[in-house]
């Protein structure tokens, strides 16, 4: 299959409550030559970063807890995921956003960080490219409690495993995130820790 003729002919704004909810309108022609009309809605929260911070000489990771409320109300009781550390890259490089939440959500300052993909997590409605890193702490990186900042309303518990006990939480159904599952396979296939 070859890649399909497509041509933008409206964009409208639905919404820009918290981020940006548009409806697209496009031509898109298929292989066959048959050009058909498809309307679309598109979120748009910016480009964002997750990282797996692992240590290797203790075998730990550290993972964030936080309420999400998407997930609530689609069947998750609590609300609560168990996730890598995360966040938006608000205009800066992924590497250096990814540092700075490092710092804010998990109170330690990495300096160093590997990138092991970009990919989009919901590529039909979700413009977003989430880039994932992984990257070694120890106790002298600490330097806060982290927990998040009160300007974002974030209210972050960070939590320290042993990486088999992460990686057991997967099949247990503890971890449900798909950014985290895929950093700990990734740690796990290249035997980071």
């Amino acid at each position: 299959m070859k890649n399909p003729e497509v041509q933008i002919k409206e964009t409208k704004l639905l919404s820009d409550n918290w981020y940006i909810l548009n409806r697209v309108t496009f031509d898109y022609k298929k292989e066959n030559g048959i050009t058909e009309v498809h309307t679309r809605e598109v979120y748009d929260r910016g480009n964002g970063a997750g990282i797996l911070l692992y240590n290797s000489a203790k075998k730990t990771v550290i993972l964030t807890r936080q309420f999400r409320l998407p997930t609530f109300l689609n069947g998750n009781k609590s609300g609560m995921m168990i996730e890598v550390c995360a966040g938006l890259l608000d205009k800066d490089n992924p590497e250096t956003a990814i540092i700075r939440e490092t710092e804010e959500e998990t109170g330690y300052r990495i300096k160093k960080v590997q990138k092991v993909v970009e990919t989009y997590m919901s590529p039909g409605a979700v413009t977003e490219i989430l880039y994932l890193f992984v990257g070694e702490y120890d106790e002298s990186m600490k330097v806060s409690e982290g927990g998040g900042l009160d300007a974002e309303q974030e209210n972050i518990e960070v939590l320290e495993y042993t990486f088999d006990q992460a990686y057991a939480m997967i099949e247990s159904g503890e971890i449900t995130d798909a950014k985290t599952i895929l950093l700990l396979q990734h740690a796990k296939i290249k035997g980071l820790i």
